[in-house]
């Protein structure tokens, strides 16, 4: 059943949200009474120290993980309680991009992207390999396209993640630490990508980052620690985040 208590405008929200790791005397608790409200278009990055809650609270944003305690309703479906079919409808409507950007390198750049597509049943009768085509020339990838990805660089590969997170043009993008392991240039050219892009889609971005050389992208900063969201904090243009 859906559930829908929160602002109409809001495309995930969050109220007194838990989640705990483990189980009898080794259970710990890692997200503490989370109350979040996201709107689409916006870009939104979620910092705070190693180990804070920011990866758990991603992965249960995008339906990988399940919702223990509380309410936490992404695309207008309550995802406590929801089944396996509701969860693959939200996971379907999210693009995903990891630091180490998990792609298939026995597979080409192109077959690497293309797979996104082969999930959706829509893009079936579509001319998948031209969709994949334009996305990795709208990323710069348009020489590379038949390319095995051992054969690209650290900024080409995540390119590539952020091609195949994009293609399936998803309502929401979680990225975790994208830039972390390239330079300042590659990190910055990453970025500007998935902007330009997720605000052509109409996407809303949430980016978990310690990088604070890409702080002035974002709409809003939410800064967690030890497992909760804590004191509004402005990002560069002087916005407050929303607790």
């Amino acid at each position: 059943m859906t559930t829908d208590y929160s602002s109409p405008k809001s495309i995930i929200s969050a109220r007194q949200l838990n989640h705990y790791f483990g189980n009898g005397e080794l259970r710990k608790q890692t997200l503490f009474d989370i109350h979040l409200d996201i709107y689409p278009g916006e870009i939104i990055l979620l910092t705070g120290p190693s180990g804070s809650g920011k990866t758990t609270l991603l992965t249960l944003i995008g339906g990988l993980r399940s919702v223990q305690e509380g309410s936490l309703i992404i695309l207008e479906q309550e995802m406590q309680g929801a089944n396996k079919r509701q969860l693959m409808h939200v996971r379907q409507k999210s693009g995903y991009i990891f630091q180490a950007h998990n792609l298939l390198t026995f597979l080409t750049t192109k077959q690497n992207v293309r797979m996104a597509l082969e999930l959706h049943a829509q893009y079936l009768a579509q001319d998948m390999d031209q969709l994949v085509i334009d996305m990795l020339t709208a990323v710069g990838l348009g020489d590379r396209i038949d390319f095995h990805i051992d054969n690209l660089s650290g900024g080409q590969k995540q390119r590539v993640a952020i091609a195949r997170a994009l293609v399936t043009r998803p309502k929401i993008i979680l990225a975790d630490e994208p830039t972390a392991s390239l330079d300042k240039k590659s990190g910055r050219d990453v970025v500007e990508i998935m902007q330009r892009l997720a605000k052509e889609q109409g996407s809303t971005i949430l980016l978990v980052t310690h990088d604070h050389r890409i702080f002035d992208i974002a709409d809003r900063i939410i800064h967690m620690e030890d497992g909760r969201l804590v004191n509004k904090i402005e990002d560069d243009e002087g916005r407050l985040a929303r607790k």
